[in-house]
C-alpha cells in the first residue's frame, strides 16, 4: 500500500476544508489524485452548486479510489462538520428516514469530496417539497448495440417535440454513452405524474423515430439496437449523476452541458476531469438560465391520459 501524504487545507469561500490524502490516486489509468478531483469541483464551482442546490443528494464513493468498491451513499457521512446541510427524507418501501446531503454552497462539495465522493446524484426535487420534483429528465439510454449516431439523431427527435410544446431543453453528456436533457418544470405535479408526463413524451418520440426508438418496459425484450428513452429516471428516489459530476470510470469523464447547437458532432469521451475545466472557464455554465424557464407540464398530462385512454399502460416502477 502507498504511504499516505500530507493532508491540505483547501480554501472555499469563507469555509477550510481539511483533505487527508490528496495524493492518493483515484483513477489509475490517468494516475489523477484526490487533489485533482478537489481542483476540478472547484474549477467548476458555480455550476456544481447550481446542478445540485437544495436537492437532496446521494453520494457515490471510492474510498479506495476506483480499484476499490464502490458505496452509495444515501445518509451524509460520519464526521460532517456543523455547517453541512442535509435534508430528511422517507423511503416507504422500506419505513426508513435519511438525512441526505443538501449542497448550499461549494464548500459542501469540496468536503464531499474529502470523504471519497466521485459522482453526485441528485433528486430532481428540492428540499422545499422533496415530493414535488421541479426537474424533468429525458435520459437517452442506448442499448448495447445502439451507435452513439442514433442517440444524436434522437436527441433531434426530442428537442423537435420540446420546441413544439413550448419547452426549453437543456442538454448534457451523461458522461457514459447516452445523452441527457433536462426541462425545468412548476413543481405542480408529484413523483408518479411526473414520470407519466416523462413517459407520454418519450412515446411521442418513439412515433416520429420507431426505427431509433424504444420504450419497452422490460429490458430483456428491447432491440438491442435502439435507444431506450428511460422515463424511469423521473421515478421517486431515481437519480441520475448531476450536471458537472465526474464520473466513476477509467477516464474521469464528466457528465458536461452542451449547447444544442453541439449536440450533431459531439463526443463524450471529449469531457473529462482534464478538459472541462478550460472549458468551463471558456464557456461559463451552459445550464445557468434553467430556472428562468419553466414549463408546465400540463400538455404531457393530456397526452398521458390519450395514452391510457387508447389502452397504452403504465409500467409499473
Amino acid at each position: 500500500m502507498a504511504a499516505k501524504s500530507p493532508a491540505i487545507e483547501v480554501e472555499v469561500g469563507e469555509r477550510t476544508v481539511r483533505v487527508s490524502n490528496p495524493d492518493r490516486v483515484y483513477f489509475p489509468e490517468s494516475g489523477a489524485t484526490k487533489r485533482d478531483l478537489v481542483n476540478y469541483y472547484l474549477s467548476v464551482g458555480d455550476g456544481i452548486v447550481n446542478a445540485l442546490r437544495e436537492r437532496p443528494c446521494m453520494l457515490h464513493r471510492f474510498p479506495d479510489g476506483l480499484a476499490g468498491d464502490k458505496v452509495h451513499q444515501k445518509r451524509l457521512p460520519n464526521g460532517a462538520p456543523d455547517w453541512m446541510e442535509t435534508v430528511k427524507v422517507t423511503f416507504p418501501r422500506y419505513n426508513r428516514t435519511a438525512d441526505e446531503l443538501c449542497v448550499t454552497e461549494l464548500a459542501h462539495v469540496i468536503w464531499a469530496v474529502q470523504m471519497s465522493t466521485v459522482e453526485f446524484h441528485p433528486w430532481n426535487s428540492r428540499r422545499a417539497d422533496v415530493e414535488m420534483p421541479d426537474e424533468w429528465r429525458i435520459d437517452l439510454d442506448p442499448m448495447p448495440d445502439c451507435p452513439f449516431d442514433r442517440v444524436r439523431r434522437v436527441a433531434g427527435v426530442a428537442k423537435e417535440v420540446l420546441d413544439e410544446l413550448g419547452a426549453t431543453g437543456w442538454p448534457k453528456t451523461s458522461g457514459g454513452h447516452g445523452l441527457h436533457v433536462y426541462v425545468r418544470i412548476d413543481p405542480a405535479y408529484g413523483f408518479k405524474d411526473v414520470r407519466r408526463a416523462a413517459l407520454a413524451f418519450a412515446r411521442e418520440v418513439e412515433r416520429r423515430a420507431s426505427d431509433d426508438v424504444t420504450t419497452t418496459w422490460w429490458r430483456k425484450e428491447r432491440d438491442p439496437s435502439k435507444l431506450f428513452v428511460d422515463y424511469n429516471q423521473n421515478a421517486r428516489d431515481h437519480t441520475i449523476a448531476s450536471a458537472y459530476s465526474v464520473r466513476g470510470n477509467p477516464e474521469a469523464t464528466v457528465s458536461t452541458p452542451i449547447s444544442w447547437d453541439e449536440v450533431p458532432n459531439v463526443e463524450p469521451g471529449d469531457f473529462t476531469i482534464f478538459t472541462v475545466p478550460d472549458r468551463y472557464a471558456k464557456l461559463g455554465d451552459l445550464h445557468a438560465g434553467m430556472d428562468d424557464a419553466v414549463f408546465s407540464l400540463d400538455p404531457l398530462i393530456e397526452w398521458a391520459e390519450r395514452d391510457e385512454r387508447e389502452g397504452l399502460s403504465e409500467p409499473e416502477e
